[in-house]
């Protein structure tokens, strides 16, 4: 029942910032004309703003994202679930934006997930997380998603370390429009580094998520990290990198990117 789920709370939570943009793929045979967001034994509706269009093999080639760029990205990790959503008939798109007004607290994201988690039920056979470019089996969707307490927030959010040059990583990531909030980007993070600068991300996701805004000009201080980095918003939705806003943290004296 709706009513016996936890909220999702967001304490740290400031107003202002962006509308959160959901955006997910479902994958499967759908033998009921509408598993969209039922209201059987009053179970969770999506949020206003979202929205659900069904697609078929009989009218397009492949289904939404099972070629091109993100099927190149999607197996590289995820090969087989890969080849099993390209092997379905039917996709089930549920994607759009949520007033910023409305996400004081994280229900809409909760609400969605309950959604998404049914469709399992109903015909779908793999997920796609458009924006943290991770397939889901109903086990690994469960396990990552439903049944952590408290939720896991870092779960909806990938860190990405591309190859700058060969002792050198760019960490960015990818996820947190979800919570409308900005993602984040930190160039030149050299080996022994790594690690401390994954954990700052891990801390900025899950301050974001709880509600906290970053600030332009803002300075980080990390231990093991030199020095008071500064944070500068940057980007827009349509860099294909982030799709996202995203805030570039830069070290002490560097230059902006």
């Amino acid at each position: 029942m709706l009513g016996e789920l936890p909220n999702w709370e967001r304490p740290r939570f400031e107003a202002g910032g962006d509308d959160p943009y959901l955006f997910f793929v479902a994958y499967g045979a759908f033998a009921v004309p509408s598993p969209f967001s039922s209201d059987e034994g009053g179970g969770p509706r999506l949020p206003n703003g979202v929205e659900v269009r069904r697609v078929g093999k009989e009218a397009m080639a492949t289904l939404p994202f099972m070629d091109g760029a993100m099927a190149k990205i999607l197996a590289q990790n995820e090969g087989d679930l890969l080849d099993r959503a390209q092997s379905t008939s039917e996709g089930l798109i549920l994607r759009g934006a949520v007033k910023a007004e409305e996400a004081v607290t994280l229900n809409y994201l909760r609400d969605t997930i309950e959604v998404l988690t049914r469709w399992f039920d109903h015909g779908a056979e793999v997920i796609l997380d458009v924006q943290r470019l991770k397939l889901y089996d109903p086990g690994a969707w469960r396990l990552e998603l439903v049944e952590p307490w408290p939720p896991r927030w870092t779960n909806h959010v990938v860190i990405l370390a591309s190859e700058e040059r060969e002792d050198c990583r760019w960490l960015h990531t990818r996820g947190l429009r979800k919570f409308g909030r900005p993602d984040l980007s930190l160039r030149e993070v050299s080996a022994e580094r790594l690690f401390t600068a994954m954990t700052m991300f891990k801390q900025l996701i899950v301050w974001q998520a709880e509600g906290g805004r970053i600030q332009e000009g803002q300075s980080i201080q990390m231990p093991g990290l030199p020095g008071e980095m500064s944070c500068h918003p940057a980007g827009s939705v349509e860099d294909p990198v982030f799709n996202n806003v995203h805030v570039e943290i830069r070290w002490p004296g560097t230059y902006s990117f």
